[in-house]
């Protein structure tokens, strides 16, 4: 039987306590989740904030079972501050990671918004929504439909490019929540240390070893962030970042003697 440690214990429990706050006693996320770094409600803090809040049930379980089923090994090998140490930098390394990429693709987005507003036409709404929002352009044909057949009419002109504005603004408001990223450094972690320990998947009828598990699932969330599908909500790339900055403390503590204990 898996036994649990005190700081893998002590994480559980502050998770579980943060999603019953916010969950049912006073909604927090809209403080404490990651928001965007162009977005006025972000705060440097919620790169760490951020970890301990999820956006359901299913996303607390699946995060809270990872560490449940990882965090144990990791902690009796290498004591309780070590291991907390490297679930703080993995996981505020993935919302790093998360936050620059985001900003670098709001910033792309806000300069299609500002080109949209100067020369406000029906081809270029149907372009810009293609790229940016899909969903929106599949919803609305009727009013895609009709300007473009009244092209110069100022009411279809003026509600375009609040169209196009709203588009920015909730990507914007848009937050991020998870110890995901922590997660998946703890799974690369044991990826790296354990590379030939064979794990028995749900939906895999056959064990794989640790190292081949962890390089697909990394080659997946890579893929996933890159097609980047508006309709998906999973925050690949704090995936990605997690693995990333697990990986590079690794390796740095593989040329260091560091006493954490």
């Amino acid at each position: 039987m898996l036994q649990i440690t005190p700081t893998v214990r002590n994480l559980l429990i502050l998770n579980v306590l943060f999603f019953i706050v916010d969950a049912y006693i006073l909604p927090i996320s809209n403080r404490f989740a990651l928001m965007p770094i162009l977005s006025s409600g972000f705060m440097p803090y919620q790169f760490v904030s951020y970890m301990f809040l999820h956006g359901g049930f299913g996303h607390l379980f699946s995060n809270m079972f990872g560490l449940f089923m990882f965090g144990p090994l990791l902690e009796r090998m290498w004591g309780p501050k070590k291991f907390l140490f490297f679930y703080f930098f993995t996981g505020i390394g993935a919302g790093l990671l998360f936050s620059g990429i985001g900003y670098y693709e709001n910033a792309q987005l806000l300069k299609s918004v500002e080109v949209y507003v100067q020369y406000p036409t029906p081809d270029g709404l149907v372009d810009f929504m293609s790229h940016h929002a899909k969903g929106f352009y599949q919803a609305n044909l009727d009013f895609f439909n009709a300007f473009e057949e009244n092209p110069t009419n100022p009411s279809y002109i003026q509600n375009s490019i609040v169209a196009v504005k709203s588009v920015y603004q909730a990507s914007i408001d848009t937050p991020m929540v998870g110890a995901s990223g922590a997660i998946f450094g703890i799974l690369m972690a044991f990826g790296m240390l354990f590379p030939n320990t064979e794990l028995f998947m749900l939906f895999i009828p056959f064990p794989i070893k640790a190292k081949y598990f962890v390089a697909c699932y990394g080659l997946y969330e890579l893929y996933s962030g890159i097609q980047n599908a508006q309709s998906d909500n999973v925050a690949h790339f704090a995936h990605v970042g997690g693995m990333l900055f697990a990986y590079i403390l690794l390796r740095y503590w593989g040329t260091q003697r560091q006493n954490f204990y």
